[in-house]
């Protein structure tokens, strides 16, 4: 199969097809820790604008790297075909070259790189090691000999990083330091970072399947993969209370005003087969969006209150 024959729909401008690489829906993973753990350290009273605004473009572009890296190695590997039901995945489409992807990919790895030499001029040497670590597995994710997305592993990792390195890095570029509460908080976005990739990954068991991707629902099967989904999700509306518990304003339990779209997700996913999926990946971004903005509100109010 070539690439101009995976799919069959008409052809999109560049940039549609640059903004079908990028995939936003994917993007609340990479925003919503960095806006947590600037909340926390706000709460802390140890904010620094400029390195919050750098961490987030730094987080954003791992996380569209992940994306186009993943399009390289799925598109090599044969895991992106016509079969897929998911969004179309541009390299495999023809949409865009590997050769463009690969080149665009490492410049946008770069720009990060230089970015975050600012972080670690503020925080110093564990920074440039998280930076490193988070770079390596944005390839490491799909690519290299033993990729961590085709192995069942991925779920953990997108918790690691996405959830407890993310929040903590976060904060402790602008605080110094690393509080058990603030990894706590970082269980809830790494949560719904995971929650998001089992919706993608229960979409596509069948045909990964196929290419010996083997990805968590796709060695549990789609129905644990669901109580797993919902499991998770019950456990990330606890973390506001123990966060609460420990001392923090009982405004961080606004977060739990988005329960109700949380439970329509849960429904629409035990409902829900094929593109359907697609929705309610979707759905759960928003859940995280929601959910973390909330959080973070909370975190901030009674700085405001104390003015």
């Amino acid at each position: 199969m070539t690439q101009g024959t995976v799919n069959a729909q008409p052809e999109p401008s560049r940039f549609q097809a640059w903004m079908m690489a990028i995939r936003p829906k994917t993007l609340p993973a990479g925003a919503v820790p960095v806006v947590v753990g600037t909340a926390f350290a706000a709460a802390d009273g140890k904010i620094l604008p400029v390195a919050a605004a750098i961490a987030l473009l730094c987080a954003l572009g791992i996380q569209v790297a992940t994306n186009f890296i993943n399009e390289i190695y799925d598109f090599r590997k044969g895991a992106d075909t016509g079969e897929r039901l998911g969004p179309t995945r541009t390299v495999a489409a023809g949409f865009i070259s590997e050769k463009t992807m690969v080149t665009v990919s490492a410049v946008l790895l770069l720009t990060v790189f230089l970015l975050g030499l600012y972080l670690v001029y503020l925080a110093g040497w564990p920074i440039l090691f998280i930076g490193l670590l988070s770079m390596f597995f944005a390839w490491a994710y799909t690519g290299g000999p033993y990729p961590i997305a085709y192995s069942g592993l991925g779920d953990l990792f997108v918790f690691v990083f996405f959830g407890l390195v993310a929040v903590g890095g976060t904060y402790y570029i602008q605080v110094g330091s690393v509080t058990l509460p603030v990894l706590t908080a970082a269980v809830a976005p790494g949560i719904f970072s995971v929650n998001i990739l089992l919706v993608n990954n229960i979409r596509d068991i069948d045909t990964d399947r196929k290419v010996g991707k083997m990805t968590l629902p796709a060695r549990i099967g789609g129905g644990n993969a669901r109580w797993l989904y919902l499991g998770l999700t019950v456990v990330a509306y606890f973390v506001p209370v123990w966060i609460w518990m420990t001392g923090y304003s009982a405004w961080v339990m606004l977060s739990w005003f988005s329960i109700p779209l949380a439970i329509g997700q849960v429904r629409a996913l035990f409902h829900s087969e094929g593109r359907a999926l697609n929705d309610v990946l979707a759905g759960t971004g928003r859940v995280m969006v929601l959910h973390g903005t909330l959080l973070a509100l909370g975190m901030v109010v009674p700085i405001f209150s104390a003015l």
